[in-house]
């Protein structure tokens, strides 16, 4: 068995990092500040949905552009000040490696920060394997990413399971063969939807990912 993780809201929360870089712009600009659980609700649906939420800008906008790379920019330059596990998490990955089961990376979040994150979290020497959204040529939701880790780990894709926050990350997991777990723990805003993701197992709290991993394990 292998257990793989989507980054942003199932595995690290970094959400605060966003919402200090979004409510520096428009402190910058004079604008009003951002309540910080939209931001929150955004950030696992990448910067088009952020600045969606956070600035009502969307590509069609002449300016998009511009504020696009003002915000990565800035994001670039801060984004491990505030990033950090979820509660569990390190209690969770602990507990994999004890138990000899190979846990991995695979997000839509590109290689230059998700690289940069785990390293700086002392997570990357330790992850089986990293995928990030430029690793292959199509992200999310489709099974691509989870394929090529299955090819880096020399593993079948229906002895892993995948963990995820969003709808594409059960979309992706099912598409690959995977069984799926669904965090509620990270940004969801609306638990009543993701429920209907159709995901094998759905927790609240990373200490109950292994207990269903293992079960899984023996069916």
């Amino acid at each position: 068995m292998t257990v793989l993780f989507d980054l942003d809201g199932t595995l690290l929360d970094t959400a605060p990092d966003f919402i200090s870089v979004v409510n520096e712009l428009h402190q910058e600009q004079g604008s009003a500040h951002v309540d910080p659980s939209f931001i929150r609700s955004a950030v696992s649906h990448g910067v088009k949905e952020l600045l969606q939420v956070s600035f009502g800008v969307t590509p069609e906008e002449p300016h998009y552009d511009s504020l696009r790379q003002q915000l990565l920019s800035r994001y670039e330059q801060s984004y491990t000040r505030f990033v950090k596990p979820f509660p569990g998490i390190p209690e969770l990955l602990s507990a994999l490696e004890a138990k000899g089961i190979a846990w991995g990376v695979v997000t839509n979040r590109p290689s230059q920060s998700t690289e940069a994150i785990l390293t700086y979290l002392g997570l990357r020497q330790r992850a089986a394997c990293v995928v990030s959204g430029d690793t292959t040529p199509n992200p999310k939701p489709h099974p691509d990413p989870l394929f090529y880790a299955c090819e880096l780990l020399d593993v079948p894709a229906n002895s892993c399971i995948y963990v995820g926050d969003a709808e594409r990350d059960i979309q992706a997991g099912k598409a690959a063969g995977m069984a799926t777990i669904g965090v509620l723990f990270g940004y969801i805003p609306d638990i009543s939807s993701a429920l209907k993701w159709g995901a094998d197992h759905y927790v609240h709290h990373a200490d109950e990912i292994l207990p269903w991993a293992l079960s899984w394990l023996k069916r």
